[in-house]
């Protein structure tokens, strides 16, 4: 029978979005770091030659996105090799034989297993996708896709690093990301229509040895999330140089319109978890439950997850499942903000 032209789009979408890197694409791999290192490059060369790089606001607005890239690439490339390692070593089907085959049971157990087995938001939904296809609960895969990301030991860790007198935030982080995917996972598992989750995801006979397919892993997934880390450092140094004081002033006084404003940009900016704490503690005159909102939300849904859930899934359960998972995911960081912070 023919395809139609949404399931022919669909297929292509997995194989431009699928990151557990099926295929070797080695335009990617060539342009990735020429990307992250030109503008580096032209900003050395063009230092002190120029009169903006001499003006004080502009030097303040360098150190403030140095600093954030800093603290953060220790941790990203730390995240990045545990997701090139579990890629290599760990087979959907070692955590389908953990998991329980009961709903109520299956997703608490999937979330516990995403604490276990540490990665990438983008690598999680492949992984998700195929956990699917070989039969576990839906509810289930679609709560270790929330969970894996958000409360691994890495996230955790540099979540510390970011906020070093705040212990509480971390607590309140692990817990609203656990909560949401849990609460998501049992929400899926109510609705019960198991013909609206198919992966459409295709084996394409990857033949790499394990440390070929780790290398080829970890090094595409430093370079993708760093270009996000680079965009979203830049957006927190932007903020406070360009917008006015009096603004962010007005805006971090009003609760709600920073808790709209941190969800709009943990969506937008698309920031790998490992290091978006550190992107969120460089805009410090923001409550912390505001920024809590910001933690929670990025590792669930952004727009780099509304195209990969797409491509894996479909669109029609994106369209669902993807308002679904920032309305819980922002109440959930609102409600621990209010009890933690």
């Amino acid at each position: 029978m023919a395809q139609s032209i949404d399931d022919v789009r669909e297929e292509h979408a997995v194989h431009d979005h699928d990151h557990d890197h099926d295929h070797h694409d080695h335009g990617g791999w060539s342009l990735g770091p020429l990307t992250l290192a030109l503008p580096m490059l032209v900003a050395f060369l063009l230092n002190g030659r120029i009169e903006w790089f001499t003006n004080q606001d502009v030097r303040l607005w360098a150190t403030l996105f140095v600093s954030v890239c800093v603290q953060a690439l220790p941790f990203l490339v730390l995240g990045v090799t545990i997701s090139g390692l579990i890629a290599a070593f760990v087979s959907p089907e070692i955590v389908q034989k953990i998991v329980p085959k009961r709903p109520a049971l299956a997703v608490p157990a999937a979330g516990l297993a995403g604490l276990a087995l540490p990665g990438c938001e983008c690598g999680s939904v492949p992984i998700a996708g195929r956990l699917v296809s070989a039969g576990t609960p839906p509810a289930a895969a679609l709560t270790f896709l929330l969970a894996a990301p958000a409360i691994n030991p890495v996230v955790l860790v540099s979540t510390a690093v970011a906020f070093p007198n705040n212990g509480e935030l971390v607590l309140a982080r692990f817990l609203a990301s656990f909560v949401a995917a849990i609460t998501v996972g049992l929400w899926w598992a109510k609705r019960a229509e198991g013909s609206l989750l198919k992966s459409k995801q295709h084996d394409h006979g990857d033949n790499k040895g394990r440390w070929e397919r780790f290398v080829d892993v970890a090094s595409r997934d430093l370079v993708h999330a760093g270009g996000y880390l680079v965009l979203g450092a830049m957006a927190a140094a932007t903020l406070q140089l360009i917008v006015p004081r009096s603004i962010l002033t007005a805006v971090a006084d009003n609760e709600l319109y920073s808790i709209l404003m941190f969800a709009a940009l943990a969506v937008l900016l698309s920031i790998c978890s490992e290091a978006d704490a550190f992107v969120a503690a460089g805009l410090p005159q923001f409550s912390l439950t505001s920024r809590l909102v910001f933690l929670v939300v990025g590792p669930v849904i952004d727009l780099k997850l509304i195209a990969l859930h797409t491509g894996v899934f479909g669109r029609r359960f994106t369209m669902i499942f993807a308002p679904v998972t920032l309305l819980v995911a922002v109440a959930s960081a609102v409600l621990m903000g209010r009890i933690f912070l």
